[in-house]
């Protein structure tokens, strides 16, 4: 009997530890490639600080992040761009409350091969280059070689944002190349003397494979992005699902904290306090 009570205890213990474990905090992050260094910053540091808490990010674009908000398979859905109206039909349909968070502020740089003598695009050059109307490097004072469109896929809300505010809704030309992340957009006009692209200034400061082309004569840096003198900036948000309480409200809070937007300089990005 006495054998019994000393397996019981145990066995009372190895359930106590269980559920010790089972209640440590899980929160999952997925979408924009573009937030993606913010978020895994953010949770390397939030983790190291709360080691009860395991946060799992992954990217994937935008729209496939809010997708999975809706699905109720992510706790954060990453954004480049603002939660459309059809898709906030369908969560508000499937009970979901998107709330949005504006975590940082970003800018869409065009960018090329450092080899392309070209500096400075207008925005109604980058229209026709993306739009097919402008075919050859000599007609925006460049070499007599054609011009390698390079764009992202329709999930990127990098994409979203150029289509909006350089291509005013117009059609991308459908010879370009299309690229599925940030991290391929710079490999690929790094490896094309030929090619133009764009990307978030997150993911060009100090890269010396591409060159960033100024716009209307604006180059894009810190100052300009964040006066709002650069014709192509936005937020990066994070959405929940309503009010997030819990692991995951502690975690968008430490985003808002004084360390949290050092995380979101330290990413190239610029923060929002």
């Amino acid at each position: 009997m006495k054998r019994f009570a000393v397996v019981l205890l145990s066995a009372l213990l190895g359930l106590s530890l269980l559920a010790g474990a089972a209640f440590a905090g899980e929160i999952t992050i997925k979408g924009s490639t573009t937030v993606l260094p913010i978020a895994q910053a953010c949770a390397e540091k939030f983790m190291a600080e709360n080691p009860d808490v395991s946060i799992t990010v992954s990217g994937g674009g935008s729209g496939n992040g809010i997708k999975a908000l809706i699905d109720g398979t992510t706790d954060i859905a990453d954004a480049s761009r603002p939660i459309k109206d059809r898709e906030i039909k369908m969560a508000e349909e499937k009970g979901i409350e998107p709330m949005d968070h504006k975590v940082a502020i970003d800018a869409v740089i065009p960018v090329v091969h450092p080899s392309n003598p070209v500096d400075n695009l207008t925005l109604d050059q980058l229209m026709k280059i993306y739009t097919g109307k402008i075919k050859n490097w000599s007609e925006v004072g460049g070499e007599d070689k054609h011009i390698a469109v390079v764009t992202r896929d329709t999930s990127s809300g990098t994409f979203e944002t150029w289509e909006k505010k350089v291509l005013e809704g117009k059609r991308v030309l459908p010879r370009s190349i299309v690229v599925a992340s940030a991290g391929a957009m710079n490999q690929t006009v790094a490896n094309n003397p030929l090619a133009i692209g764009y990307n978030g200034i997150g993911y060009i400061e100090d890269n010396e494979d591409i060159e960033t082309l100024s716009i209307n004569g604006i180059p894009a840096n810190t100052e300009t992005a964040l006066s709002g003198e650069f014709p192509v900036v936005r937020f990066l948000h994070m959405y929940t699902d309503g009010e997030p309480a819990g692991d995951t409200k502690a975690f968008i809070d430490f985003i808002f904290s004084a360390e949290g937007q050092k995380q979101v300089k330290q990413a190239g990005f610029l923060p929002v306090k």
